[in-house]
């Protein structure tokens, strides 16, 4: 349901919303995870929200992570939201990731998302196999070509070479209207440094907050904006 030539229609991200949504039904699909700059308390309500949905016709409940760059951050974010804040180290020699401690902020089912804190791309890949994570989406406004989308290429890449089903979805961005470095004069054909990043492991590409004439356009072809 989008407008031939616009870019929700080159990412096809109809198709993409679809997809997820049937992924995140599926009792196969145990894992969610958000990969994000940990800068998203959205993205933590929206973990919640899903989760919650999901639930209401899945057998068994799936299971919601965070995994984004900086240990600092990942326990803040999981007092102010009530999570279970999972330490980590990782051993670089061996490339073992070692669980330190477990702190859950709250009682309720806040505390069944689990928020991990990496160091680099190689602990946070060590992350998702550690939960082995079946469908995850990366958040683009913190760290996108640092940390989101390299950790979701090298896992996808590693999980085929396992034979093992990962539904990766990119977050839009980088259409350059933002003054994101990596988008800089990207320009309305939307090849930003995400955007191309994104195309080169993602299953499904949303069009993200930067990108939010696709939305527009695709909602307007609907009848609903």
């Amino acid at each position: 349901f989008c407008i031939p030539g616009t870019v929700a229609d080159d990412r096809k991200v109809g198709l993409g919303h679809g997809n997820l949504a049937a992924m995140l039904l599926r009792e196969e699909t145990k894992c969610f995870a958000f990969l994000a700059g940990h800068e998203s308390f959205a993205a933590a309500e929206g973990a919640i929200g899903i989760a919650k949905s999901a639930n209401k016709v899945r057998k068994q409940p799936l299971k919601v992570i965070l995994n984004g760059l900086g240990k600092d951050a990942a326990q803040i974010i999981s007092r102010v939201n009530g999570f279970t804040y999972v330490q980590t180290k990782f051993d670089y020699y061996s490339g073992k990731l070692n669980i330190v401690r477990e702190i859950a902020y709250s009682k309720g089912e806040r505390a069944n998302v689990r928020c991990y804190g990496a160091d680099d791309v190689r602990e946070g890949v060590a992350i998702m196999h550690h939960e082995g994570v079946d469908v995850s989406i990366t958040g683009n406004s913190t760290n996108p070509t640092r940390f989101q989308h390299p950790v979701a290429g090298t896992y996808k890449k590693e999980c085929v070479e396992q034979g093992k089903k990962y539904f990766s979805v990119a977050s839009g961005g980088g259409t350059g209207r933002t003054l994101h470095p990596d988008n800089m004069a990207a320009g309305p054909a939307s090849y930003g440094m995400t955007d191309t990043m994104g195309r080169m492991h993602s299953d499904a590409q949303f069009a993200g907050s930067s990108s939010v004439p696709a939305h527009v356009e695709m909602m307007g072809f609907l009848g609903m904006g």
